[in-house]
């Protein structure tokens, strides 16, 4: 009895530590993913005022404080690659945890913009 409650704790502690975690990407490797793969999305999680002032090519804003309420009626699909950035890399994490939190299981943190050497507009 005592082997089968160990083996059942045990397969517990497994199951649980299958927990979903979003992922960083390089801007090299990004901005790759982005001119090859059309179906990526790209999410800029900065301020309106932030994003009308320069923003990567193809980017849809979604700002940090909406993007719970404003992600799921836009990207259904929950294994969607996704793509975070904000200015520094700050809130991209905050929006990377929380779009896994939603369900999403394709989520990469690209960091800041302060970081992107490639055309803005």
């Amino acid at each position: 009895m005592k082997k089968i409650l160990i083996v059942l704790m045990m397969l517990l502690l497994i199951s649980c530590s299958n927990v979903t975690s979003y992922q960083t990407i390089g801007v090299k490797e990004a901005k790759e993913n982005l001119d090859t793969d059309e179906t990526i999305i790209l999410i800029d999680v900065r301020t309106q005022m932030e994003y009308d002032s320069g923003h990567i090519v193809g980017a849809e804003l979604l700002t940090l404080d909406t993007i719970e309420a404003s992600v799921e009626p836009l990207y259904e699909d929950k294994d969607q690659v996704i793509y975070v950035y904000c200015q520094s890399g700050r809130r991209s994490k905050l929006a990377a945890k929380q779009l896994i939190e939603l369900g999403y299981n394709n989520i990469y943190d690209l960091g800041g913009i302060n970081s992107w050497p490639y055309d803005t507009e």
